[in-house]
């Protein structure tokens, strides 16, 4: 017999000693980082709602209870139970019984009163049928992200079990090593911006941290490394994502075309925004001649081994690591990852990308936390005169400039990242139309804007407190605003807007490195009254750095043929309104760092160019008296 067996048969017999006499239990599998309770009396568990959380207590472990298949009532009994048991106002769009597992997934456009208070009313439903429910929330604007990754999950619910019980073993096995270290392995993202990548590594586990691409670049990070994959893919235990933008998540599916076969964490909705991004990217390099990385089935598999995980929630993913992820305020989903590494060994804190203030859509960056000796943090805006203009000044010179080109008869063209900004300049100009501070008029999405919005409407809990609330209530839910128009008519559809009234655009790709924006580009770029204005980062090596430095011909390529390019002479004013940033600046990266609780002893300045990690590196050594390092790519750190 394995430990595992062993450990899991001694779990079953101290969960059986700890149950009353009359809750018998059947089975007890790990799947994932999940123990999981198999009972032939499920209501009477029900009944009890304190025992799950004793038993999660006593043992130190996340439990789930199923009921055991055996004692499973008949679907078409259960549907009209549990309907009878959910508030109508719920709105409950689908039941779906999965009797491998015992599960009722109940998609509802309120899934708070599905839940009830302190879950009471998921009890009730255990209790009057004995299945267990899921809840999920169906999308207040239709997303086909959202409905092809429930489906697809769906599809593979017994292969993703597999893949989730041989999880499990994975993180509850023993340790084989008595020595105690801990390293950081540098991938990518150092003196740079984009590749993100990092190995985490102990004696008995290897973790990678992000694998992004470098936009303007064909960089990668170099995973070829022994420390990576040099070793093979399977010699990772662990991939963990920060979040969804491509110069973190891009090469994530790549992993699985080497051999990987283990999980992903990261959030729900990161995990949705990682299969609309990575097969939009395999689609924008098939556009534009070139070969693409991976093939669409290994972002399929990418998703069907995610494990999503909540903000706060501790989660073992090997057997000396646990996980918790927090708060980044950066873009929906992303996260501050924390490692707690043996048995109080040492903390590991990686800020990923982060956003310190609030913003309409996000609460500021969480740092707080049980304990962290180093971070890694994030250095874009890091150089010494990286100060943004306050939002409130950003927003008020945005519209000065809608004013401005408006009264001139022009266009205003805004590239933005899909995720994240684009919502961002969707709520200021929803506001300032409502309110009369701009004239209305139409504003056109155009790329993955709209669906990457429809995923935020899925997952209003991720927003901002009042933007939440907002959501919740349709009347009021400022994305569903009559102004926003999708475009989805493609070439034919651009020229349409390009020829009528004045109008806002946002398009992607937010750094001008292909997709629609060319084409915006090639419609209005040559008219005097129109305005291109910049509201995020434009990185080094990328067409939107230089058409921001000055250069006005620029190349495009031939819509109806791909390998011919021309030159456009660009005639429309070029303007930057900073403050819009998904990134903290140098005061927002510096006040992380001052009131993190606790303060770390070592910080490692990353993902910036090389005068921005050297300028803060050498600020947060000199104001906080504490080591800080800018690293190279493919530099060790051990620090235990």
């Amino acid at each position: 017999m394995s430990s595992v067996d062993k450990q899991l048969e001694n779990l079953k017999a101290e969960i059986t000693t700890e149950l009353p006499r009359d809750i018998s239990v059947s089975d007890v599998k790990y799947e994932g980082p999940e123990l999981v309770v198999y009972t032939r009396d499920p209501k009477k568990f029900a009944k009890n709602g304190d025992l799950i959380r004793k038993l999660a207590s006593k043992l130190r472990k996340r439990i789930t209870v199923r009921p055991d298949p055996d004692v499973l009532s008949d679907p078409r009994e259960a549907e009209p139970q549990i309907m009878d048991v959910i508030p109508e106002e719920a709105g409950v769009t689908d039941l779906d019984f999965h009797a491998d597992t015992g599960e009722v997934v109940i998609e509802a456009s309120k899934p708070g009163m599905v839940i009830g208070r302190h879950g009471s009313t998921l009890r009730q439903i255990t209790q009057e049928v004995g299945w267990t429910p899921e809840v999920v929330r169906t999308p207040p604007i239709e997303s086909s992200t959202v409905s092809n990754v429930r489906n697809f999950l769906k599809q593979e619910r017994e292969d993703r079990r597999r893949i989730l019980e041989r999880t499990g073993r994975q993180i509850h096995r023993e340790s084989l090593s008595n020595d105690e270290w801990v390293r950081i392995t540098t991938l990518g993202c150092c003196r740079e911006v984009g590749r993100a990548s990092f190995i985490l590594s102990t004696p008995d586990t290897r973790i990678l941290i992000d694998c992004g691409d470098k936009p303007g670049s064909d960089d990668v990070p170099y995973l070829q490394v022994p420390e990576a994959l040099g070793s093979g893919a399977n010699s990772l235990d662990a991939v963990v994502l920060t979040h969804a933008h491509l110069d973190h998540s891009a090469l994530i599916p790549l992993l699985f075309k080497y051999g990987y076969d283990g999980p992903i964490y990261t959030t729900e909705p990161t995990r949705d925004l990682m299969g609309l991004l990575t097969l939009d990217y395999l689609d924008v390099a098939s556009k534009e001649g070139r070969a693409p990385p991976y093939e669409s089935e290994m972002v399929r598999e990418a998703i069907k081994h995610t494990i999503p995980l909540e903000f706060g929630d501790v989660t073992d993913i090997a057997p000396d690591v646990k996980l918790t992820f927090h708060n980044a305020g950066h873009i929906l989903g992303s996260a501050v990852s924390h490692f707690h590494i043996g048995d109080g060994l040492y903390n590991v804190a990686f800020s990923g990308d982060i956003h310190y203030k609030d913003t309409r859509l996000f609460n500021g960056a969480v740092n707080d936390f049980p304990r962290v000796e180093t971070l890694v943090l994030e250095s874009t805006y890091g150089g010494r005169n990286d100060y943004q203009t306050d939002q409130a000044d950003s927003e008020e010179r945005l519209l000065e400039v809608i004013k401005e080109t408006y009264n001139k008869g022009g266009k205003i063209v805004i590239p933005a990242f899909a995720v994240g900004r684009s919502q961002e300049i969707m709520l200021v100009l929803e506001e300032a139309m409502r309110s009369g501070k701009i004239p209305e008029m139409p504003v056109h999405l155009d790329g993955m804007i709209w669906e990457a919005t429809a995923i935020h409407t899925t997952y209003p809990e991720y927003l901002r407190d009042d933007l939440r609330d907002r959501i919740f209530h349709d009347d009021e839910n400022p994305f569903l605003a009559e102004q926003f128009n999708h475009i989805d008519g493609g070439e034919e559809e651009r020229q349409d807007v390009a020829d009528g009234d004045q109008c806002i655009i946002i398009s992607t790709s937010g750094m001008v490195t292909g997709g629609p924006i060319m084409s915006w580009l090639r419609h209005i770029g040559p008219d005097p009254k129109s305005r291109l204005v910049f509201v995020g980062y434009q990185a080094q090596g990328t067409l939107g750095r230089r058409i921001q430095t000055g250069w006005d011909e620029i190349p495009v390529s031939d819509p109806n043929d791909v390998g011919r390019s021309s030159t456009l002479q660009l005639k429309m004013d070029v303007e930057t309104v900073d403050g819009f940033s998904g990134h903290a600046d140098r005061e927002g990266l510096e006040n992380f760092v001052k009131t993190m609780n606790p303060r770390p002893e070592k910080v490692l300045c990353v993902h910036g160019d090389e005068r921005s990690v050297q300028d803060l590196s050498s600020a947060l050594y000199h104001n906080y008296n504490m080591r800080t390092f800018a690293p190279k790519n493919l530099e060790t750190f051990r620090f235990k």
